[in-house]
């Protein structure tokens, strides 16, 4: 199946999370510590995802569901993980 970053996604996709890289993407934090964030808040290889919410107007930032959680981050964080896309919109 093919993978893409979560922040590609649109409202109502669902996926699966199939890895983290945090060199795909530019910030401000110190080496380890945006994978490390995205860990703590379940995005972690298996995890189910579905985009609830996107920011108006420009589609950021994101909220979605990780299992039976939700969480908001920024599309740019988003692209460090890596997804299995298992659907369409609903």
């Amino acid at each position: 199946m093919p993978t893409q970053p979560l922040g590609g996604l649109r409202k109502g996709m669902r996926a699966e999370v199939v890895g983290l890289d945090e060199g795909t993407v530019s910030t401000t934090l110190s080496p380890g510590e945006l994978e490390r964030r995205l860990i703590e808040m379940g995005l972690v290889e298996g995890a189910t995802v579905e985009v609830l919410h996107e920011g108006f107007p420009a589609r950021d930032p994101i909220a979605i569901r990780v299992n039976d959680h939700t969480v908001a981050l920024r599309r740019n964080e988003a692209n460090a993980v890596f997804v299995a896309v298992a659907g369409g919109a609903r």
